[in-house]
């Protein structure tokens, strides 16, 4: 999260510091540290004349720490009182912005709303001051989403400014709240949590929630429809997304709840922990296995197989029997026409859909010689192309790479007259060219171990070690279509790059 940006003009610092022009060139020269103006940020399609701003954080936090204008300054950011009456706990409230929590303090109703989102402060601070604030709120406070000194961060806005936000002090709320403040973690920051809380409660022990992906994962694996291989596939995945959403937990509770640091103790405890009753669930299974399982899914056609693939693209796509999408022009008379000739037109699978994402599709089609699926769309610009999953290896029927064809992607032509789409992982891409200080060296890693074994699966964890003369080949800016055989190939290979 963090502190939002707010900007004043001079009519409006006079009115939050109550003085009147002459006023403001008295101050500007009395304090030296009183903030100076900037400009406010412009889109670059604005015209006008930049306008003298202050930003509206300094000023309010500079009044506060100002004796002459201290009470016109950020609420908890002015001096304490010396002596306070003990605050109290006022109960549970719901705003626009999540729960939230009032505490009765010397200096008015504090509200801590157990949200880390931007402005959430400033959004609820300005409800509250546009209903009437009947509560009597002086302060909101947000989450800041990171740790302070003596707690958990806080973003506050009073309900006099609420436009202006500003960081303040767990440990100071908590003085004036006279006790331990509770804190959730992110995924038990819960309404129906934390509306069960009082003061000196112990910690509830909650069920972390199923988040999308594993709601989606444990329907896919509670569907008879699919077979045992890739129920127990969904299955692992969706445990291991609970397993790492309890861990997350945990982990927070542990930095955000700390003792604290010397001999002050931080005034935070939390609210609820995670139910580990039944922690860890089984997950990290054999990984060929969940592969076969996962395979077995992308060929089905029910939606809950789509829906499931979907995550997996997104969590773990080696698992995946494809490798990275790729998106070429349709344009006859190119080496991807020679390729395109050999697809067959298929009806969709749950990989199609995935693949499609929310395009129109015009075909759908199948590599017979990979098994990738392929598909045809208009594009963005209502011109073809042609999209699919680039193959993670090649059938190689005792062939050899004849060579490479540089065309929108890396082609491979074989001995045996067949021409590919070059092997990519899923998470790399293929590329050659002025790389702006990178090297092609995921290209030149490829071709290296194609060259040696046409049915290799590529591996692309160390591309940076491939061989230096391979990785300056593929460097230049070579024409689109261009063709390097295999001698070019291997002489590239075993020469050093020259020295400039």
């Amino acid at each position: 999260m963090g502190v939002s940006s707010s900007y004043l003009s001079r009519v409006e610092v006079q009115r939050l510091l109550g003085v009147n022009l002459f006023g403001m060139w008295r101050l500007v020269r009395k304090y030296d540290k009183f903030p100076k103006p900037t400009e406010r940020p412009r889109s670059p399609f604005d015209r006008q004349e930049p306008e003298e701003v202050w930003d509206g954080t300094q000023v309010y936090s500079w009044a506060a720490e100002t004796a002459e204008f201290a009470l016109r300054g950020a609420v908890l950011l002015r001096p304490l009182p010396e002596a306070t009456e003990q605050g109290r706990w006022v109960g549970y409230r719901d705003t626009l912005r999540g729960p939230a929590l009032d505490w009765d303090t010397a200096l008015g109703v504090i509200r801590i709303v157990h949200c880390s989102d931007s402005r959430a402060a400033t959004d609820v601070a300005s409800a509250i001051a546009g209903s009437g604030n009947k509560d009597g709120v002086v302060t909101v406070c947000a989450l800041y989403g990171d740790m302070g000194l003596r707690g958990p961060a806080l973003v506050a806005a009073d309900t006099a400014h609420p436009g202006i936000e500003y960081e303040a002090s767990w440990g100071d709320v908590a003085a004036l709240a006279g006790q331990v403040l509770p804190w959730w973690p992110d995924l038990l920051r819960l309404p129906r949590v934390i509306r069960q809380w009082q003061p000196g409660a112990r910690a509830a022990v909650v069920e972390v929630p199923a988040n999308d992906s594993e709601k989606v994962l444990r329907q896919a694996a509670a569907n008879d429809v699919f077979d045992v291989t890739s129920r127990a596939a969904v299955t692992d995945m969706a445990n291991d997304i609970r397993n790492s959403r309890i861990d997350h937990t945990g982990h927070e509770i542990k930095i955000f709840c700390k003792d604290g640091y010397g001999e002050t103790p931080n005034q935070v405890v939390a609210g609820a922990v995670p139910d580990t009753s039944h922690h860890p669930l089984p997950c990290d299974g054999d990984r060929q296995s969940l592969k076969t399982g996962w395979h077995k899914l992308a060929l089905h056609r029910h939606p809950d197989a789509v829906a499931a693939l979907e995550v997996a693209v997104g969590r773990d796509p080696d698992l995946l029997p494809f490798g990275a999408v790729t998106e070429i022009p349709v344009q006859p008379g190119t080496i991807s026409d020679r390729w395109t000739h050999r697809l067959a037109m298929c009806d969709p699978t749950a990989a199609h859909a995935v693949l499609a994402q929310d395009d129109k599709a015009e075909a759908f089609f199948i590599d017979p010689l990979t098994d990738m699926p392929v598909l045809r769309t208009p594009g963005d610009n209502g011109k073809q192309v042609w999209r699919f999953y680039a193959p993670l290896t090649l059938p190689d029927s005792g062939a050899e790479l004849s060579s490479v064809v540089l065309h929108h992607t890396m082609w491979v032509t074989t001995s045996n007259g067949h021409v590919h789409p070059a092997p990519c992982t899923p998470t790399e891409h293929l590329w050659w060219g002025d790389g702006w200080g990178d090297r092609a060296s995921e290209a030149a890693t490829v071709v290296d171990q194609l060259l040696d074994d046409l049915g290799a699966t590529v591996d692309l964890h160390e591309h940076w070690e491939a061989p230096k003369g391979l990785t300056a080949l593929f460097n230049e800016k070579h024409k689109q279509g261009v063709e390097l055989n295999r001698a070019t190939l291997l002489h590239a290979r075993m020469t050093p790059p020259r020295t400039r």
